[in-house]
């Protein structure tokens, strides 16, 4: 067994934040993060609100923005790009699914609807989203007529949506799995396709070629609506659910804590230990808002909120670096 070393800082909170919720999205440009969308009860959208939060002064601010607002939504997912964020998707307070892409310009604190209707993907919510330097890309969730299983890229240099080949049957359509850009793939990691999955799938967009990757080592359990992060060549993974509740929605299922890296070169899994007693772990936990970013010059993973096992909505803020 190989152990990597992980350490969990716990961020204070100054000023009037978003609060408790779940199910909404966080994204990180430079040293601020950008968190919007979510709920405190089970599938009531909470707000639309743009919070900012200051990863340096560990406080949280409101700006005043422009354009075209979204309306408040769950499921919703967020992708950066340069100093522009891109949010997509969700699930609106009367439980449609949506899939309109709006930019949000953190200079200008301008909304922009950019697409909706007919152009790009298809309804949805509790879809995965990621970003490589110029494409936000948007894999499965919960369609109107079911799990998907599609793969787009919104090019945000061109403006226009691509739709990727389809992984076909092995990678059945699924809500909340993890996905991430590593090595010029795009990986798909586990996810809720009617049971908790524990495949794993990656697309090469040189060759246009999906496959389904065998993996060792310390294996994760399968799960969804776990915390997701590229950091070099691996993919990491946290928390998570590993066994839905009997009601739904409505319930909490059962939540893991543990964290996992995927060496993408050898395919073998990591378990990650964050020391001994270690007291600022954030605990098991899914349906989080979480981003890639940096902090105090240390690349990690930035969770916030979260279902707890107790069914109660999470308003704390960590951040994990690794020896990876």
């Amino acid at each position: 067994m190989t152990t990597v070393q992980g350490k969990w800082i716990k961020l204070d909170q100054n000023g009037a934040g978003p609060g408790a919720r779940s199910s909404h999205a966080i994204t990180i440009v430079g040293q601020k993060a950008y968190a919007f969308g979510g709920e405190f009860s089970p599938r009531v959208p909470v707000d639309n609100k743009l919070h900012i939060f200051d990863l340096q002064t560990q406080s949280w601010s409101v700006p005043e923005v422009t354009g075209d607002v979204p309306p408040p939504r769950v499921g919703v997912t967020m992708a950066a790009v340069g100093g522009i964020i891109y949010v997509f998707g969700g699930r609106d307070g009367t439980h449609k699914e949506l899939n309109e892409l709006y930019s949000y310009d953190t200079c200008t604190h301008k909304w922009t609807l950019l697409s909706s209707g007919d152009t790009g993907p298809p309804h949805r919510s509790y879809h995965s989203a990621t970003s490589d330097d110029r494409h936000v890309f948007i894999f499965g969730g919960c369609g109107v007529d079911g799990r998907l299983n599609d793969l787009w890229a919104y090019d945000t240099v061109e403006g226009k949506w691509v739709k990727y080949p389809s992984p076909g049957d092995s990678c059945k359509g699924r809500g909340g799995p993890g996905l991430s850009v590593t090595r010029g793939k795009i990986w798909v990691v586990y996810g809720f396709a009617g049971v908790e999955a524990d495949d794993v799938h990656c697309y090469d967009p040189v060759l246009e070629k999906w496959d389904q990757v065998e993996t060792s080592g310390e294996k994760p359990t399968a799960r969804s609506v776990f915390s997701t992060v590229g950091i070099g060549k691996y993919i990491v993974i946290y928390g998570g659910e590993v066994d839905p509740s009997d009601q739904g929605h409505m319930g909490a299922g059962k939540f893991t804590g543990d964290l996992y890296a995927l060496d993408t070169d050898t395919l073998v899994w990591l378990k990650l230990d964050d020391g001994p007693g270690s007291k600022n772990h954030p605990g098991p936990r899914g349906w989080c808002a979480f981003a890639s970013g940096s902090l105090g010059g240390k690349l990690g993973l930035l969770v916030y909120g979260g279902n707890s096992p107790s069914n109660d909505r999470l308003d704390d803020i960590f951040f994990l670096t690794t020896s990876l």
